[in-house]
């Protein structure tokens, strides 16, 4: 058998969601086409720490060899079948340091990079292909710093990777969140009350901004600007009066913050290797504070609330049509770049047109909503304008 053109890596970190397996498939299809070994790299970043440099250790649990009919099956399911983690090799915590390691590492927090390269080296990888959002393709440039060569693919549900005006991800959560917004105003109008949606978006207000627009609610709430409770509670009883069946619907990001709070609202004080609290709870505020205020404007009668967070629910299952596409471009977009030998680079979607950047824009700034372009301030819903030449998602673009 002729000797292997190369070894490519593939790797899956933070949340999963639709698109992951198509994304796998295409890189690994092609790969073999190619002549390449292709490496999925189970965990994430966890598999590349927990993964022991010797050719007799049992690592079948942390590296997996792919192949077309292992990727084909895969490719017709939700979620990641290498797994994922929200592990970050360079502030690991002495807890998480696997036991070979125990010796070596012994700081409260440590950072393992040396081990990673090590074990890339092991593995003879020659091109590393991680799929994930801004705190997996950060890590990314750190090892394109180190010399790996690196091509990054987008994916999150926040939209929310500079560079690109897609990530893997975001159209099932649109398609969801329109489709389960659409569904939950049976219960809303049947009870005359309010409907709150919590959705996803940490600093980015797209997942609350897209479906808005697309007339799944009547107003949204988003991270890039703070909003006066007080004021929401007026639109919405307002939109209620005027409905014929008495009901208004709200979508508030996960990452809103009601005017006077600095922070957002978080489930706990626990943080993840990469600083973040888990998010969730401003959906639960807002219906609290909607049904307490809205006698001031509904003569002096208490409007109730239908509350609900998402959640998993637009991250699990399959993906939608583009969500299929997209991941079938990005991977093979991907292989062009390996083809080349160009590294550090991220594949990326842009006016349109498939596209690549350098990798470390993830760590040089952050893609948020326009809020003078496509957020009104006064009637907290998406503005309507300047459509002309725009991306299909609109308001997504960060040129």
């Amino acid at each position: 058998m002729a000797a292997y053109r190369g070894t490519i890596g593939i790797l899956t970190g933070g949340g999963d969601v639709p698109g992951l397996n198509p994304a796998i498939r295409a890189i690994t299809i092609r790969a073999l086409h190619e002549g390449y070994r292709v490496l999925g790299i189970r965990r994430g970043w966890a598999g590349l720490i927990e993964l022991v440099p010797d050719k007799d250790a049992d690592n079948n649990g942390r590296v997996q060899v792919l192949t077309e009919d292992v990727v084909n099956r895969a490719a017709r399911t939700g979620g990641t079948f290498i797994h994922t983690s929200r592990t970050r090799p360079s502030r690991l915590p002495k807890i998480l340091v696997p036991d070979h390691l125990k010796t070596k590492y012994e700081e409260e927090v440590n950072d393992v990079t040396p081990d990673v390269l090590k074990n890339l080296e092991f593995l003879g990888v020659d091109f590393l292909i991680p799929i994930g959002g801004d705190d997996t393709l950060s890590y990314a440039g750190r090892l394109h710093e180190e010399g790996v060569k690196i091509v990054g693919v987008p994916k999150t549900m926040d939209n929310d990777v500079p560079g690109t005006d897609y990530c893997i991800g975001f159209s099932t959560c649109v398609t969801r969140t329109i489709e389960m917004t659409h569904k939950l105003r049976t219960t809303a109008g049947s009870h005359e009350r309010f409907l709150v949606i919590e959705v996803f978006g940490r600093y980015a207000g797209y997942t609350a901004l897209m479906p808005t627009m697309a007339g799944a609610a009547d107003r949204c709430v988003i991270p890039e600007h703070p909003f006066d409770i007080e004021h929401l509670t007026e639109l919405l009883v307002y939109d209620r009066n005027r409905h014929p069946s008495k009901y208004a619907v709200a979508l508030v990001s996960e990452g809103a913050r009601m005017t006077g709070h600095e922070e957002m609202t978080f489930e706990g004080e626990e943080k993840d290797q990469y600083g973040h609290r888990k998010l969730g709870g401003i959906g639960d505020n807002v219906a609290a504070r909607l049904k307490e205020l809205s006698p001031k404007f509904n003569r002096g009668r208490q409007i109730n609330v239908v509350n609900q967070r998402l959640g998993y629910l637009v991250r699990c299952g399959d993906p939608d049509a583009l969500d299929s596409i997209v991941p079938m471009a990005f991977g093979n977009l991907a292989l062009d770049l390996v083809l080349s030998g160009t590294s550090g680079r991220l594949v990326s979607l842009r006016s349109g047109c498939y596209d690549s950047v350098p990798i470390d824009v993830v760590s040089v700034r952050k893609k948020v909503v326009d809020v003078r372009k496509y957020y009104n301030v006064e009637r907290l819903r998406p503005k309507y304008e300047t459509l002309m030449r725009q991306p299909l998602f609109i308001m997504t673009s960060d040129v």
